[in-house]
């Protein structure tokens, strides 16, 4: 009997009971069914009359059917019934009508079965990687890491407990293969893709390139991954026939033209990175892929179109290789109203492992930036109207063409140039204001000083509005049938990057109604090329930037994920990972869906390195620290024979010692290199490549470099790298917790350092027989209280706190 098959006895005697309650009226109810499809249990949301019930869509929104009783016996829906079973057919729902007697059911609508999960056997996943598995048999050089085999049993429960996981792995550890192993059984078990986001570019293609084909070979079955990158990588095949129409107007760049053009017609990828030269950036940007640009499904090119074919193969992969700027993109476009069942800038997913997890806060505060700069509105507004070689172009004589409008293109063009001139004037206002300094927040301290800028901004803000008010009118008067021109498509994407550069513009001057923000303005450098024969060698960048990640993660990723994998070498600060959970949001989860564990390094730490600290180094803060560290750096690096790292947490201090050592060590045949000469890339190859190098770094180098072996046996860190104070995200993070009474000192500068301090000190030992040094010149780890925090947050090795001229001697004879 059909009533049978769709309900179960208990329910159907819940709902008659309801019905019976309800005085025999209509009752909707919201139900769950199991994978044989019968509904197993319901809730009453609502009631109404006899011949209609309202729908109570918070209990509908959870529902796998939706049931309501007709009192009159007749099954057949009624019009308003059929409105809701098309509704219910985009939500994957089912729509049931039953009598008041459950006896009958009328079933409008199908419902989706709910798919079996397959759990993994932990112990089996493991086994994988253990010395009885496949990998020991691959292997030729095979060790059982027993931490590696307790992260795989970790990670394959998180994946079962719908859990998030906060994995600390040390290095040797191999986390690649310790997520990578369950991942893919999951994945093709369940069908369900996994997203894996890294950090950087060079481990998206470790994945992809190495390590997951391995990972194959190791679970013996083949798995369909994708690494997957912004369109911008990607060349746009309408962009590059449109602007190759128009070659004459950029002779200087039409022999690079022609060979991306050659490379386009040949390549598989269509990808940046497979070109075999550089393009320059200005050109590259007028003929790669851009979402609000493409005009889909009605482009000539589409067949033939490289994201297209990356985006299909995406659609049925069941690995995702992603990284976080890429990640935090797709986050946004479904928190923004995409939602997290269809595709937004990826195909929708319910599985993530975020690998380098210590940077997930850096990437999503840089993501959610907004910023504003001469460079970014000036490519607009050149997209629109440009002179070269006494000609002038741009989409707006195009439009103005196709409109029915009278011509405005002189109106536009004159805003254009209102526009630069109000550029010009913030520019000269804001180096005022900014004197000597590098940079300077907005907030009530500083908000006398800094009105003139608001001023500025708030002209150039209007100037704006007026080129883009301008151009819609414009594109209003166009007929339908023109409105397919690509043009109208690039004039559209141009509007719509100029009214978020306004909506910026407009948060400045308001900036008190937004105090989830901070508002601030920098000076950056411009390229030499840029900068010859000029007063003023800066450009100003305005950033508003979120003050706290952790509510946009708890709400983007943790509450509609199912299972979240966290994991890096550094996450945890004294064995705690409380900092960063707090950072990052996981502080809003129940406890009860929180796994986490650290997966000590299985190499030999206390045998093949020792850690330094000078105990007769001048404090960072005394005048003569800089001379000391230029002559400490240079007796170290001549007794370890160069092969050395100096980290430094200022670009000054590097610059200063760096060019000290090179004219110190001119004769020795010890090649010095430093961070910002080449590309970093080049660098790092050319480090590993002469033995006897070092490279003096900053920044950015004290994560992502990984030199195995005999070229790199000593780090130097000069001090401990803590937060700049005057940073004006750090300032407004410091001040938010001073307000609700905490010590920002302990509470963020701290253990922000800790965690940087580690992933420098991770620089030296890379695999199981490299030998070496670290040495911190900044005694304060030593002496000062805190410093605790950072000693007890590295491997157990050597520490030597002794006169530097004994830690020479050691650094000789290790």
């Amino acid at each position: 009997m059909e009533i049978n098959r769709r309900f179960s006895p208990e329910v159907r005697q819940k709902m008659k009971d309801q019905i019976a309650d309800a005085g025999g009226n209509e009752v909707f109810f919201a139900g769950i069914i199991n994978a044989d499809g019968v509904v197993i249990s319901v809730q009453a949301g609502s009631r109404g009359n006899s011949d209609s019930v309202p729908v109570n869509f918070s209990f509908a929104r959870e529902a796998s059917v939706l049931i309501h009783n007709h009192p009159s016996g007749n099954l057949h829906p009624s019009d308003a019934d059929l409105m809701i079973a098309s509704d219910c057919s985009e939500k994957a729902q089912g729509f049931y009508i039953v009598n008041n007697s459950v006896s009958e059911v009328y079933v409008v609508m199908e419902p989706i079965k709910p798919s079996v999960i397959k759990k993994l056997d932990s112990e089996k996943t493991a086994f994988y990687l253990s010395s009885s598995g496949p990998l020991a048999k691959i292997s030729p050089y095979f060790e059982e890491r027993p931490s590696q085999i307790e992260l795989v049993k970790e990670i394959s429960k998180s994946f079962n407990d719908d859990a998030v996981g906060i994995f600390e792995a040390g290095t040797g550890v191999g986390k690649s293969f310790a997520y990578l192993v369950p991942s893919m059984i999951w994945a093709l078990e369940n069908k369900e893709r996994v997203v894996i986001s890294t950090g950087t570019i060079n481990l998206q293609q470790q994945l992809s390139e190495k390590d997951i084909p391995q990972a194959e070979k190791i679970i013996g079955k083949k798995v369909k991954s994708i690494l997957v990158k912004g369109r911008q990588n990607y060349v746009c095949l309408r962009r590059l026939s449109e602007v190759g129409s128009e070659r004459d107007l950029f002779s200087d760049e039409t022999e690079i033209f022609d060979k991306i053009s050659a490379w386009a017609k040949e390549s598989k990828t269509g990808s940046k990175s497979d070109l075999s030269f550089m393009p320059p950036e200005n050109l590259w940007q007028r003929v790669n892929s851009e979402a609000d640009a493409c005009m889909g499904m009605r482009c000539k090119f589409r067949e033939k179109c490289f994201v297209m074919k990356v985006r299909k193969e995406a659609a049925d992969a069941n690995i995702l290789v992603v990284n976080h700027h890429m990640l935090f993109a797709d986050i946004e476009s479904r928190m923004n109203g995409a939602g997290y069942d269809d595709t937004a800038v990826l195909p929708p997913y319910k599985r993530i492992v975020f690998d380098e997890a210590h940077g997930i806060e850096d990437a999503a505060t840089s993501f959610f930036s907004n910023t504003l700069n001469r460079f970014r509105i000036l490519k607009q507004l050149n997209l629109l109207y440009r002179q070269r070689k006494n000609s002038s172009t741009g989409y707006v004589f195009t439009v103005s063409a196709l409109s029915r409008l009278e011509d405005k293109s002189d109106l536009v063009m004159n805003e254009i140039a209102a526009v630069k001139s109000a550029i010009s004037a913030l520019e000269d206002e804001t180096a005022n204001v900014l004197g000597r300094e590098m940079n300077i927040r907005l907030f009530a301290g500083t908000a006398v000083r800094f009105s003139p800028i608001i001023t500025c901004i708030t002209n150039l803000q209007k100037h704006l509005a007026t080129v883009s008010g301008l151009m819609r009118e414009i594109i209003e008067a166009i007929d339908e049938d023109d409105l397919d021109n690509s043009v109208i498509y690039e004039t559209k994407a141009v509007l719509r990057r100029l009214d978020d550069m306004v909506t910026v513009a407009q948060s400045f001057y308001s900036w008190e109604e937004h105090p989830e923000n901070v508002f601030w303005v920098q000076a950056k450098r411009l390229p030499p090329s840029m900068s010859k024969n000029i007063d003023n060698p800066f450009y100003y960048e305005f950033v508003a930037t979120p003050l706290d990640i952790a509510p946009m993660m708890s709400k983007g990723v943790y509450e509609p994920m199912k299972t979240v994998i966290c994991t890096s070498a550094t996450i945890s600060i004294s064995n705690s990972f409380d900092f960063w959970k707090k950072r990052v949001g996981i502080n809003y989860l129940e406890k009860e869906r929180v796994k986490s564990g650290e997966f000590k390094s299985p190499f030999p730490y206390e045998k093949n390195m020792f850690f330094a600290v000078p105990s007769d180094a001048p404090y960072p803060d005394a005048e003569s620290f800089q001379s000391y560290i230029e002559d400490s750096i240079i007796r170290m690096i001549e007794a370890a024979g160069g092969k050395t790292l100096v980290l430094f947490t200022s670009y000054d201090s590097l610059r200063h010692a760096c060019d000290n050592a090179r004219s110190k060590l001119r004769l020795s045949g010890i090649t010095i290199l430093r961070q910002g000469e080449d590309d970093r890339f080049r660098l790092l190859s050319q480090f590993k490549e002469d033995v006897s190098s070092v490279l003096f770094a900053t920044d950015s180098f004290w994560e992502g470099v990984d030199v195995p072996g005999e070229s790199l046996s000593l780090v130097i860190l000069v001090k401990m790298p803590f937060g700049v104070p005057s940073d004006p995200v750090f300032a407004a993070r410091s001040e938010q917790i001073m307000k609700r009474g905490g010590f920002p000192f302990m509470e963020l500068s701290v253990p922000s350092a800790v965690i940087k301090f580690r992933q420098g000190f991770g620089r030296l030992i890379r695999r199981g027989d490299d030998r070496g040094a670290v040495v911190a010149l900044d005694r304060r780890i030593i002496e000062k209280s805190y410093g605790r925090m950072f000693t007890t947050s590295i491997p157990k090795c050597e520490l030597l706190y002794r006169p530097l001229e004994e830690i020479i001697k050691k650094i000789e004879n290790f």
